[in-house]
């Protein structure tokens, strides 16, 4: 039964169909948007309308931009010949918080998971390999620490060393202010394998 009018209704629908959005949540941004004034509401749906229209992939890291290159790979101060490799452009944005990576980045898009069908051919890793042919000195591997997160970083290990590139992977381990009792055995594992000297 419906509760609400079908315009109503129609809008919650479509708000529910965003990942992370329930239907309570969409329910009640459904009326958010309701009471907004509307030329609030013409604003956000231009917004949504332009982005979809307008951004697209990098030309060199693929991550989403609405130029033929985004910030980072048009910057004349980022270090080219330092790859880090990333699963998609929200953990590009993550590593970005961090203001501590001076080089670039490669999105990929995805992660290999035979579970899923995914392989290699159906991530951009044809685009990485094109962009190591130029100046590279390191590939920084910083896929999720994921079981399809390592299998990536396996197979990227495996293809780029023979081209004589230095390819490293991002520690994990322990996370701060984690109790080591509660912290299961392979993450420990792994923090043991990548400590560093005080």
């Amino acid at each position: 039964m419906d509760y609400y009018s079908s315009q109503i209704s129609k809008l919650i629908e479509e708000l529910s169909r965003l990942p992370g959005i329930g239907a309570k949540t969409a329910q009640r941004l459904a009326f958010h948007i309701i009471n907004m004034p509307e030329d609030q509401v013409s604003v956000l749906s231009n917004s949504i309308v332009e982005a979809k229209k307008n951004v697209r992939y990098c030309k060199d890291c693929l991550t989403l931009t609405d130029k033929e290159l985004c910030p980072i790979c048009s910057s004349p101060r980022r270090d080219k010949g330092q790859i880090m490799v990333v699963e998609n452009p929200r953990d590009l944005a993550a590593y970005e918080k961090t203001g501590k990576f001076e080089g670039v980045y490669h999105v990929l898009h995805g992660a290999i998971s035979p579970m899923l069908g995914i392989g290699p051919a159906d991530i951009k890793l044809k685009e990485l390999m094109t962009r190591l042919q130029q100046d590279v000195d390191e590939v920084i591997i910083a896929t999720n620490s994921s079981l399809e997160g390592e299998a990536t970083a396996m197979y990227l290990s495996k293809l780029i060393k023979p081209a004589g590139i230095k390819v490293s992977r991002i520690a994990s381990g322990i996370p701060v202010g984690g109790d080591l009792e509660y912290i299961d055995e392979v993450t420990l594992l792994r923090a043991f394998e990548g400590r560093v000297e005080l």
